[in-house]
């Protein structure tokens, strides 16, 4: 049985902890959050043994064997760098940090140790089906990748100042949202080898981070361009299109949910109509009908778990999390130099 400390009293209790319990060699023991009372009263309600107020106390106890991370990414270094010195592994929230000396350290520090990111798009059935045709040539030479994502998430949509909204936080449209898009960007086209990029925020206020613009060009040849707004009312929401040689695909989401709705379609040459391609059902996905986040995140925790079980590398891990901070600080780079920038692996940080 490996037992597991969560740090954070929101995602990680939302969907961090019914994920985890989704895998029976797990077991709950510990949550750490930044109010004793609040979170004491939460580990009640959630059949947590114990409960914490300072996640340092609990990540001290010798009987926690691993430990799941959800925080803001500004305060994430500190509490992953201080569990890999205490020897035990770690699952952590994109993106790793407000920046990338904090990513720097968790990398570094992690060795060994099996150390996991939360990359959750690349975990649904859609997004998964898609990779495999791309892979298996269904498209011939990809030529452009093409992502729109335009929704209104709750923080921007009700004014919350916080890491969600803050770019000094490391969160924003970028490290929100454009984390993700630049992780799966990469998982299906291979390294971008360059990036320029427009971010903006909202007219009366600034301060909110709520676009990016991005244009990108892959190592293999390919284009790509990004187009992400979570200040979008009504917007047509998440869409990934994919374009060859000798054939198209395109993977949407007109829903507000971020993880559920995704639709395939594919067309090949001659033939210009697209066509529905089934994927997978989700065998997870049925046993969390309130949340369509805690499946994908079942599926990175058990391979976590099983990282742990046989001390082997976790997948996706830190190098993953460092890349895609990499990308990160070169599209903030780019938009305040107003330039185009080299982002092949090895010419950046």
């Amino acid at each position: 049985m490996i037992r597991l400390g969560i740090v954070g009293c929101n995602y990680g209790r939302a969907v961090q902890l019914p994920a985890f319990r989704a895998d029976s060699r797990c077991r709950v023991v510990a949550l750490a959050g930044s109010d004793a009372a609040r979170t004491a009263e939460l580990a009640r309600q959630s059949d947590i043994p114990e409960a914490y107020g300072d996640w340092a106390q609990m990540i001290g106890r010798p009987d926690i064997d691993a430990v799941a991370i959800a925080v803001p990414p500004k305060l994430q270094p500190e509490i992953a760098v201080a569990a890999l010195m205490s020897g035990k592994p770690v699952f952590v929230e994109k993106p790793m940090a407000a920046d990338l000396a904090g990513a720097a350290a968790m990398l570094r520090q992690a060795g060994a140790l099996p150390a996991a990111m939360d990359f959750n798009f690349t975990e649904v059935m859609a997004f998964r089906k898609a990779k495999a045709l791309i892979d298996g040539g269904a498209l011939g030479r990809l030529r452009h990748i093409a992502v729109t994502w335009h929704v209104e998430n709750a923080s921007t949509r009700l004014r919350l100042k916080n890491w969600k909204t803050s770019a000094q936080d490391g969160g924003g449209a970028l490290g929100n949202f454009v984390s993700h898009s630049l992780h799966y960007l990469e998982w299906f086209g291979g390294p971008l080898e360059g990036l320029s990029a427009r971010l903006s925020g909202l007219p009366d206020d600034p301060s909110f981070e709520t676009n990016a613009v991005l244009s990108l060009a892959f190592a293999s040849g390919a284009a790509g361009s990004l187009s992400m707004s979570c200040a979008a009312f009504a917007g047509s929401g998440h869409r990934l299109e994919f374009y060859g040689d000798d054939g198209a695909l395109i993977l949407v989401n007109p829903t507000t949910d971020y993880m559920r709705g995704f639709t395939l379609s594919h067309t090949r040459r001659p033939d210009s109509a697209f066509v529905t391609v089934a994927a997978e059902v989700d065998p997870l996905d049925s046993l969390f009908p309130g949340d369509g986040r805690i499946a994908p995140v079942a599926r990175l925790a058990s391979r976590f778990l099983d990282a742990v079980e046989h001390k082997t590398a976790a997948s996706p891990g830190f190098a993953e999390g460092y890349r895609v901070q990499v990308l990160l600080d070169a599209v903030r780079r780019s938009h305040d130099q107003g330039r185009f920038l080299d982002t092949t692996p090895g010419a950046l940080p």
